[in-house]
């Protein structure tokens, strides 16, 4: 590696960090809201919201190394450019291929980086995720525990606890059961109790009423109580621990346990090939963003207000190239023989640059964009 290349990858890895915090942190910020809001509204403490945000970390971050690598190439070589670096290694003989070389080594790098994430780290990540979360979902007692607000830990069902002692007794309970449309009952007392018993958590209320409309007959029965029992249980969100996302199933079973996985899963080939092949994708798009954010700067000439045309037409190019991802995701899954598509993206990239290597290289061409330069100058 000689001098330059060192001194340019410093830079691009430099900007890439960078890009990557700020990129991380606007996602993070925008997600964590609801994220917060949701955790805290049910009933979970602050700890909670801090490990299921340290969960979505990999997925964050693999959504965006790709911009953030495309933003490292574009800003680092706007700025020597801009500083008359390039130019100083153009004139001394050095080709625009010859100075791609420390580009490539940063596309791989990051590249190697993604590997590691959406390979390994991300299916880890998101299994983690999704067992913590029935584990949550599935903590009643949390969700009923909200003094002062009206809850619906389960669809139908309203739950309403107007204060909550030092000691667990429950002040001003309302819960209304509307799961049996023929049937809704409402119960409402001055006091109760959480008590877990072997058959489940039952919600024990003194002194109350419980209402009762019979929609057939259009009657409308009240039962004074002193105590009453009702099973809280049955409110826990129902979860299916044997059925993973695609996200959270390891690679490794992508590759070798397909068909066990199509099974036990309940998900199609298509959807399992097109999850493996994307997390591959991933690595290749790394590497060809950073090169085609490099290449098309190149097609420019040195000028002091920098090159934004080829800056916006690099930008351009990667939200194409992000189109033709979206395009052929559903082609692949609907025939999993088709799944090179999914590379198509990485491979346009890395062509396109190539292309605008060579033509940047060409002294033809550089000769006709310098002249056309120093007649806007002249004028």
């Amino acid at each position: 590696m000689s001098r330059f290349d060192g001194y340019f990858l410093r830079q691009l890895l430099v900007l890439f960090g960078f890009f990557t915090l700020v990129l991380v942190g606007v996602f993070w910020i925008t997600r964590s809201v609801s994220l917060f809001d949701r955790v805290i509204s049910g009933g979970q403490s602050a700890m909670v919201f801090l490990e299921f945000t340290a969960l979505t970390l990999p997925t964050l971050i693999r959504t965006v190394m790709p911009m953030a690598v495309f933003a490292a190439a574009v800003y680092a070589t706007n700025r020597l450019s801009r500083e008359s670096e390039m130019t100083v290694m153009l004139a001394t003989g050095s080709s625009p291929w010859r100075l791609a070389r420390a580009v490539l080594m940063f596309g791989l790098g990051a590249g190697l980086m993604m590997a590691v994430i959406s390979v390994f780290l991300r299916p880890a990540s998101v299994d983690q995720l999704e067992q913590r979360q029935d584990e949550v979902a599935g903590d009643v007692t949390a969700q009923l525990l909200n003094e002062g607000e009206f809850l619906h830990p389960a669809e139908g069902v309203t739950v309403y606890i107007g204060g909550i002692d030092l000691d667990g007794t429950l002040r001003e309970v309302f819960v209304s059961d509307g799961r049996d449309e023929m049937n809704p009952v409402s119960y409402s007392s001055t006091t109760a109790y959480l008590v877990n018993q072997a058959s489940g958590i039952h919600l024990v209320m003194l002194d109350g009423i419980a209402l009762r409309f019979d929609r057939a007959g259009n009657t409308l029965s009240s039962t004074l109580f002193e105590d009453a029992s009702y099973d809280v249980s049955e409110l826990t969100r129902d979860s299916d621990m044997g059925h993973r996302s695609l996200e959270a199933i390891p690679t490794v079973e992508l590759i070798w346990e397909r068909a066990a996985v199509a099974e036990k899963d309940d998900h199609s080939i298509g959807h399992l090939v097109d999850e493996l092949h994307q997390r591959f994708s991933w690595i290749a798009i790394c590497i060809a963003v950073a090169l085609v954010g490099f290449s098309t700067l190149m097609l420019g000439s040195f000028s002091r207000f920098g090159l934004w045309p080829q800056i916006l037409t690099a930008f351009t190019i990667l939200v194409v190239l992000e189109g033709v991802r979206g395009f052929v995701s559903p082609l692949v899954i609907e025939n999993p023989r088709h799944w090179i598509l999914l590379y198509v993206p990485a491979m346009l990239g890395v062509a396109l640059s190539g292309l605008f290597l060579t033509i940047a290289g060409r002294p033809l061409f550089r000769r006709s964009s310098n002249t056309g330069d120093a007649a806007i100058s002249s004028a």
